[in-house]
């Protein structure tokens, strides 16, 4: 049983501070970033921990206090790009119009995809998930959850258009949806100079007939 004290104290609002990332948190974020850097210019391989801790500015000890490896890095990274790709499915399906806000999000997932320097960050954890099955069970486990997040919402956008689609049509659409998206990241390593606004009325086109599809 709470005292009257605990529950006007729960009652309080929350003070400013107290949603202000802790110093851990801070911490964290200071060494993803650095991560992130140094896997870019030097590979997963190519970066150590020594020169992750110079990019952060703390000591080796300082990143093992929070990560015990690189991989527990790359964990890290892809639970963060997991946490925002929920979001985002989940915004969309709280959307009056599934069909439309899933269109209307296309122009900034194009942006991401054909950021450079994201599509190589990406394709260097895919790469090493091809050869280290630790990060591969990291990438595997949170791509099974973007599939699935990515499949309800395909099926609301699908039954407010009039179809019932069965579960091999709706994995087979989110398939082809992925392979789209992450076939521009691709495309941007070979050709940087993709022409964004060109690419994203096409690219609207060929999911909106993917949408639209009638087995």
């Amino acid at each position: 049983m709470l005292l009257q004290t605990d529950y006007d104290h729960e009652k309080r609002p929350m003070c400013p501070e107290s949603l202000e990332p802790s110093r851990a948190e801070v911490r964290r974020a200071q060494i993803l970033a650095a991560a992130v850097d140094c896997f870019r210019q030097h590979g997963f391989h190519g970066a150590s921990i020594a020169q992750i801790s110079k990019a952060a500015g703390m000591s080796a000890g300082h990143i093992y206090h929070y990560y015990e490896n690189k991989e527990a890095i790359i964990s890290a990274i892809v639970a963060g790009d997991l946490e925002r790709f929920l979001i985002l499915t989940a915004e969309i399906r709280s959307a009056c119009n599934v069909r439309e806000a899933m269109l209307a999000r296309v122009a900034e997932g194009i942006d991401q995809c054909l950021d450079y320097q994201t599509a190589g960050l990406k394709l260097e954890i895919v790469a090493e998930a091809s050869r280290n099955p630790h990060v591969a069970e990291i990438v595997r486990s949170a791509d099974a959850a973007c599939r699935n997040s990515l499949v309800l919402t395909m099926r609301d956008m699908r039954r407010a258009g009039g179809h019932e689609d069965n579960d091999a049509t709706l994995a087979a659409m989110v398939e082809v949806v992925i392979a789209l998206f992450e076939g521009l990241q691709i495309r941007t390593i070979r050709n940087p100079d993709i022409d964004h606004k060109a690419v994203i009325p096409l690219f609207q086109n060929a999911l909106r007939n993917l949408l639209d599809h009638t087995p």
